[in-house]
């Protein structure tokens, strides 16, 4: 398998390469030159694999004979031994609705499915090809505690992770801010996570500092993020259809950066039969305009209930908009262009039934968030975090929808003691976090600032 980018600037590399390098040494996205295909005997048999079994067999065909296959199975097995169900993203039933379970993992968020075999990847290529690795990330709430519990204390591993000052909520803050390994490195920009997501972006393009400084990646711009959650849209499937390749599933996936929905979209053109995918969206409904009207148009970024989701610039979108354009990089380029210098981009008509084809969208309230928290604990007993309850209000017309629990409900309990004048009991990986100490650093929203503060990291080690 090779891989090559939205933009075309990128000679095709394999797998381990593509996991190193991130984001595209041109800028662009890394995508595979081609998407395996699974047909309905081979869905058959991957139906009811347990979810490390599954996960071996979905990335596989992605990875080739880059890593051994015992040594991928090793290194799967101790990504999600630590997850709190034997499941690892089990399916509940809940006041008429079906859950995809996305939080057993060590900090209570779908983050972890990926970021567990991320940074064990990440160590495993360092320790066979040698090499240091800084790893540079920003975060709107979970990917930073995800990421920095996937690397914390790996010898050949530092992490420096952006959060947006104030914009995230206590659990997740103090989840990224009390893990004091020396190889972490929190810091909280003055400004917004799209503030943060352009600095880390910024970096990366200057190739001289990313080559001097051997910077990685873990947000979602990496492949490896989207390939692992690709797995649990196969599972869910599995699961809810009996194996049954002519029994098709539809997702309802709370949206931010759009890496878990394209997660979906994949496994959908790899030829899992997938009915329906919502994007749903908060108050920032980027997504939700674009799929409405075909502009993508930059607004202001408000902060809501679902602050995960606080985002106007979807990293992910650009691999959608790469297959939306016939995987024509020139397109590509010209419509990032238009972006870049309007605040916007337009697809034509013709491209807007495509979108239209491929996704529905709805963008939620907060007022509507609340009371869905709330009929759904009043009807059942069961939490939703703000986020997943976001994705049960916008596909409450299609109750078949299996909706993707991103987050453990505790991580935000100020919006559901707001919702149902109780909060969610704290998951073990939770307990005392409050309590612990903290270590972060605070910054400007300036890249000179972010370089200098990475510089002077790097010597003191």
């Amino acid at each position: 398998m090779q891989y090559i980018s939205t933009r075309g600037g990128v000679a095709p590399v394999g797998f381990a390469k593509a996991l190193m390098m991130g984001l595209g040494t041109d800028g662009g996205l890394l995508v595979p030159a081609e998407v395996p295909q699974v047909d309905a005997a081979t869905l058959r048999a991957w139906s009811q694999l347990p979810f490390q079994a599954l996960a071996l067999e979905v990335m596989t065909p992605f990875i080739g004979d880059e890593i051994p296959r015992d040594d991928l199975r090793r290194l799967i097995e101790a990504s999600y031994a630590g997850f709190s169900d034997p499941a690892v993203t089990p399916l509940r039933e809940a006041a008429g609705r079906t859950y995809l379970e996305l939080f057993h993992g060590p900090t209570a968020a779908f983050k972890d499915v990926a970021l567990q075999l991320l940074g064990n990847l990440f160590e495993y290529l360092l320790e066979r090809d040698g090499g240091q690795l800084n790893i540079l990330g920003a975060t709107s709430g979970d990917t930073g505690s995800a990421a920095i519990y996937g690397v914390r204390g790996k010898p050949r591993i530092n992490i420096f992770i952006l959060h947006p000052k104030g914009r995230v909520s206590p659990v997740q803050e103090r989840q990224m801010t009390t893990v004091l390994d020396a190889n972490v490195h929190n810091i909280a920009v003055r400004g917004t996570f799209d503030d943060c997501q352009h600095l880390v972006k910024t970096l990366f393009r200057d190739l001289d500092f990313k080559a001097r400084h051997s910077l990685g990646a873990v947000n979602s711009i990496n492949w490896l993020r989207i390939l692992a959650q690709t797995v649990y849209y196969f599972y869910a499937w599995g699961r809810s259809s009996g194996g049954d390749p002519a029994r098709g599933v539809s997702f309802a996936v709370p949206t931010g950066n759009f890496g878990d929905v394209f997660a979906g979209y994949l496994a959908r053109r790899m030829g899992l039969p997938v009915e329906r995918l919502v994007v749903a969206t908060n108050r920032n409904d980027i997504l939700a305009r674009f799929v409405a009207d075909g502009v993508y148009a930059k607004g202001e970024v408000f902060h809501t209930l679902s602050p995960a989701m606080d985002i106007q610039v979807a990293s992910n979108f650009e691999r959608y908009l790469y297959y939306l354009l016939d995987r024509d990089p020139a397109a590509v380029c010209a419509k990032l262009t238009d972006l870049e210098q309007t605040g916007a981009l337009t697809i034509e008509p013709e491209r807007l039934a495509q979108v239209r084809a491929d996704f529905t969208a709805a963008a939620v309230s907060d007022a509507e968030t609340l009371a869905q928290i709330r009929t759904t604990f009043e009807a059942s007993g069961y939490i939703l975090c703000p986020h997943t309850a976001v994705g049960a209000a916008a596909s409450r017309d299609a109750p078949q929808t299996i909706v993707l629990a991103t987050a453990h409900p505790a991580k935000f309990n100020e919006a559901v003691r707001e919702a149902i004048g109780r909060e969610a009991p704290p998951p073990p990986a939770l307990a005392g976090l409050m309590d612990k100490p903290v270590r972060c650093t605070e910054l400007d929203a300036s890249d000179a600032a972010l370089r200098a503060h990475i510089d002077a990291a790097l010597h003191a080690a």
